[in-house]
């Protein structure tokens, strides 16, 4: 390899913003440990975190990004069952530089094989978001992963229009549950096309509206905005014995006192918890493959909304910019070459 790493590099500080916050760097190609494959990326997808993780920056720079699609070009001399020119999508770690650079080392175990053509935007927004939703419903609410295999239970979705939200109800569809999903109406199509069977404007009293659609209690419920407003509504919609998850930080102490009656578990999902910890890792690249063959039969929609291209400083502003409005529905992706 001859080519110098570009890399977009983000700057901290709540005070600013995507659009002024990233400078573009080049530097030594990277060099892989022994488990590592070095991979040239050819698109990665825009995801909340980005954000989160540069607003909390302090005197740092970083390299942000946690999905991607890549060729391998080098190989760590402990690597098995990975070629050099085979591609492969990741979600990558917080540990280490992110996807937002032209070259990236990652962990052989974080990744998994495309062996199917297909286009690189989807291909790309598949891991985190995937990792997350296959995590939350399989891991952490306890459902089997098995294609109809929980016929007759129920979730329900809050927020169901976004990234995670999107492939977490067709996950859930494919494994045989009856979803309910939360959304603005105007995204009620999205909802029907992404597995869910009954839409509930999130403006409306969300127990009511359930109660109305022929559900008196429910199995289990994912919230995927900030929990805290729901808590009285989930306590109330949650079956005795059911399972309650979130993705999201609560921005107060949650009270879970009403949980208690019904003896009702509330779960805390992290894609990244594995990594940080080094617990069940290689457990990731088996979801990854897992959702590739859902992806290729046709059963899993990587749900792209906004491609950008090629890949450089002006459109990673533009999608970062729309991410941080807090409305996308499905996923922002840049993908193509990296150009400063």
């Amino acid at each position: 390899m001859t080519e110098k790493n570009l890399a977009f590099v983000a700057q901290g500080g709540k005070s600013l913003t995507a659009a002024d916050s990233f400078a573009v760097v080049q530097t030594e190609l990277p060099k892989p440990q022994s488990h590592d494959l070095i991979v040239k990326v050819e698109g990665f997808s825009l995801n909340p975190v980005d954000e989160k993780r540069r607003t909390s920056l302090v005197d740092q720079a970083l390299i942000l990004g946690y999905d991607a699609v890549g060729k391998i070009v080098a190989l760590g001399d402990q690597v098995q069952n990975f070629s050099i020119g085979e591609r492969v999508i990741y979600a990558g770690t917080t540990q280490r530089a992110g996807s937002y650079q032209r070259y990236q080392a990652v962990a052989a175990n974080l990744v998994a094989k495309v062996n199917q053509e297909a286009p690189l935007n989807e291909l790309a927004a598949l891991p985190l978001v995937g990792l997350t939703a296959w995590e939350l419903l399989f891991e952490r609410l306890g459902f089997i992963p098995e294609y109809k295999a929980n016929q007759g239970q129920t979730l329900l979705v809050i927020n169901g229009a976004g990234g995670v939200g999107s492939m977490l109800t067709q996950l859930a569809n494919w494994a045989g549950l009856t979803v309910l999903a939360t959304a603005s109406p105007k995204n009620n199509d999205w909802l029907i096309d992404h597995g869910v069977h009954v839409a509930i404007d999130y403006h409306k009293d969300i127990v009511e509206a359930v109660h109305q659609s022929g559900f008196k209690q429910l199995d289990a419920i994912a919230a995927l905005y900030n929990p805290v407003p729901y808590m009285p509504a989930m306590a109330e919609l949650i079956a005795p014995f059911g399972q309650i998850g979130t993705i999201v930080k609560p921005t107060a102490p949650l009270d879970l006192s009403a949980l208690l009656a019904k003896s009702v578990s509330f779960n805390f999902e992290r894609m990244f918890t594995k990594t940080d910890y080094n617990l069940n890792v290689n457990s990731t690249g088996i979801i990854l493959s897992n959702l590739l063959a859902l992806y290729f039969k046709g059963q899993l929609s990587a749900s792209v909304t906004t491609s950008l291209s090629p890949i450089n400083l002006t459109n990673l502003k533009t999608g970062l910019t729309a991410l941080s409005a807090g409305h996308q529905v499905g996923k922002i992706v840049l993908s193509g070459n990296f150009e400063k």
